[in-house]
């Protein structure tokens, strides 16, 4: 069960597939000339992956978009660029587009602004092999329906028929690698390919992109800034920062003995699964509220399924189990971190205990009231103690407010009988708390950083100082460094208000940082359950062993020598009633319509409770 290392770099001999000489980017903007590249040289082998890393900023982006002539109107483009020998830089659009997308495929981070809203998933994946390739009709259905099924899409031909906007992020970003790769290209630009991605999903897709490497020669230019996947897929490394190269080198020297001290400050700042900490004693997790200590927020067998229409015109709907029969408890100033794939219910628990969704089944008790039971008013009154921070704070902020009057909105809500210079105070000391310089009290989200938007949220949440937080994915779309600065806060704010939270994210690492108990989901229903150190050393469930196996680590050496677990079989559709026995095959009845056995959570060690499974051997395949 171990993997196999990347393949070699391509001989010198076969010359480079890009080059690229003193390429500068420079942007027209109100403000004036903006320098977003400074004259940059590198070059990408036949059948090799080059890693650009940097943070928000550097210039990795424009770099390759610039190459491709995809900058916007008001960007210029200066220097040198040969793919293949041939010069390409002010090439017409005609020349790109028979080069774009056939021998020059690109996966952004973004999928949904990637694809067409009002096209089927089917209809735009055949659009490309019918502009290249001449393929369409059943044929160009059949390609499009194995490709989704090479990136591991459930239900890959009902998948067809949808829209992007019936996709997960997760999903849509498969379909975007799978889009790219269908056509074989010699060069895959893939930036923040996996950042929206599951630990388990995200080695899939690696492990994708290596695969088309050693079968077709393609190279790879990978533009992260998650040092964990550099570890493990480059073979050389270009560390950019503010439009300039600071550093290049193997992937081993780097990560060994990085010379810049920008590549150390960002080695520093990645989050380490294996325990390793990146912060000091002074700002790491506070000690684990004590056995005596009442729960803040209890949820009891919560259940919220979904009606999903079935595909014919008479055909019956179907349930969709988004969270089945999930226990939880949290204490005042503890943090519960919830992991799990794309689909198995983290987001929506989380919404289920805010009543943010509509609940099936099951009892909720925050500060020992019953949620359920509550009336609007009622619930509505409990907000000032239950906030929520979103993943994206540019999609929760209202464009049109400045970022003071977004802190201080809950304030107009729960604390009417404050007049305007009271609630701007308010918002000046929240913005300082949270490391935001007051002085920005006036601008609008657009003129801020992701980084400093998401504290804006984090502001927004405390300033009522309540209870409970939860932090929907609050950390995964920033640079490492800026990650690390909102994780310290967040741990200093538990604190300095004694604070609970519910943490949820894809990364095994900030989670194995922030929280105190781990509760791991699998298709709506908890596999296990323990204290942190207990979830990281000793993982009893073959899904969290996969989960920690599939997980990062910024260590070549290590990440391509590790021994990795993967599930046997296909991923289950979360509408297959049988897929909750993915793990205990023992107990399923072979009939989508029967009742089916659902695993009860067992105490294995104090504390430690594990979902009853076949042996691991059952459901674990060989690496």
């Amino acid at each position: 069960m171990t993997d196999t290392a990347p393949p070699a770099a391509p001989s010198p001999a076969a010359g480079p597939l890009l080059q690229i000489r003193d390429l500068s980017v420079r942007f027209d903007t109100n403000d004036g000339v903006v320098e977003a590249v400074k004259t940059i040289s590198l070059t990408i082998g036949r059948g090799e992956c080059l890693g650009v890393v940097g943070e928000s900023g550097s210039g990795k982006s424009q770099t390759f978009l610039a190459a491709f002539g995809l900058l916007p109107d008001n960007g210029r483009a200066t220097g040198e660029v040969l793919f293949g020998g041939i010069h390409i830089l002010g090439m017409s659009r005609r020349e790109l587009n028979k080069l774009r997308g056939r021998r020059v495929s690109m996966v952004f981070q973004d999928p949904l602004t990637s694809l067409t809203p009002h096209m089927r998933i089917g209809e735009q994946m055949a659009e490309v092999l019918g502009h290249h390739f001449g393929i369409e009709g059943e044929e160009a259905q059949k390609r499009c329906r194995d490709w989704l099924e090479r990136v591991r899409i459930p239900e890959a031909a009902r998948r067809l028929g949808q829209f992007p906007h019936e996709l997960s992020g997760g999903m849509r970003q498969r379909v975007m690698l799978g889009m790219a790769m269908m056509t074989e290209p010699e060069l895959l630009i893939a930036d923040e390919p996996t950042t929206a991605l599951d630990a388990t999903v995200q080695a899939q897709v690696l492990d994708l992109i290596r695969d088309l490497i050693t079968e077709t020669g393609t190279a790879v230019a990978l533009v992260t800034h998650d040092m964990g996947v550099i570890a493990q897929m480059a073979e050389r490394v270009i560390v950019m920062r503010k439009g300039e190269v600071v550093e290049t080198n193997t992937a081993e020297a780097l990560f060994a003995s990085p010379r810049e001290a920008y590549t150390r400050a960002l080695l520093e700042a990645v989050p380490r699964v294996d325990g390793v900490q990146r912060h000091t004693a002074s700002e790491a997790l506070g000690p684990s509220p004590g056995p005596d200590v009442a729960p803040i927020l209890t949820a009891r067998d919560l259940k919220v399924y979904f009606n999903v229409p079935g595909e014919g015109l008479f055909a019956k709907a179907r349930k969709l189990r988004a969270v089945d029969g999930v226990d939880l408890d949290l204490k005042p100033g503890e943090t519960l971190g919830i992991v799990g794939e794309s689909g198995c219910g983290k987001s929506t628990l989380a919404r289920a205990v805010m009543q943010l969704v509509p609940v099936t089944a099951g009892n909720v008790t925050f500060l020992s009231r019953g949620m359920m039971e509550a009336d609007r008013a009622a619930i509505r009154g409990m907000r000032k103690d239950l906030q929520i921070v979103f993943q994206d704070p540019l999609a929760s902020l209202d464009p049109r407010m400045t970022v003071g009057s977004s802190i201080a909105e809950p304030l107009l809500a729960f604390e009417p009988g404050l007049g305007r210079q009271q609630r701007e105070d308010r918002a000046r000391e929240m913005m300082a708390l949270v490391g935001l310089d007051p002085a920005l009290i006036n601008r609008y989200p657009h003129e801020l950083s992701g980084g400093q938007n998401q504290r804006v949220g984090i502001a927004r949440a405390m300033v009522m100082k309540p209870k409970l937080v939860v932090c929907d994915e609050a950390v995964s779309a920033l640079d490492v460094s800026i990650q690390a600065q909102i994780v310290r806060l967040l741990i200093r704010l538990q604190k300095q208000f004694g604070l609970a939270m519910l943490f949820i994210s894809h990364d095994l690492a900030v989670v194995r940082e922030v929280s105190h108990r781990v509760l791991v989901l699998y298709l709506g229903r908890a596999v296990e359950l323990g204290a942190t150190p207990d979830i990281f050393a000793d993982p009893r469930h073959p899904y969290t062993k996969a989960l920690l196996s599939a997980a990062p680590t910024p260590d070549p050496k290590a990440a391509r020598e590790r021994p990795r677990i993967r599930l046997a079989g296909d991923l289950p559709s979360p509408l297959d009633s049988r897929a909750g026995l993915r793990f205990l095959k023992s107990k399923l009845v072979d009939d989508p319509e029967a009742v089916q056995y659902r695993p009860k959570l067992l105490e294995v060690a104090p504390g430690h409770w594990v979902a009853e499974h076949d042996p691991v051997e059952a459901v674990v395949a060989a690496a």
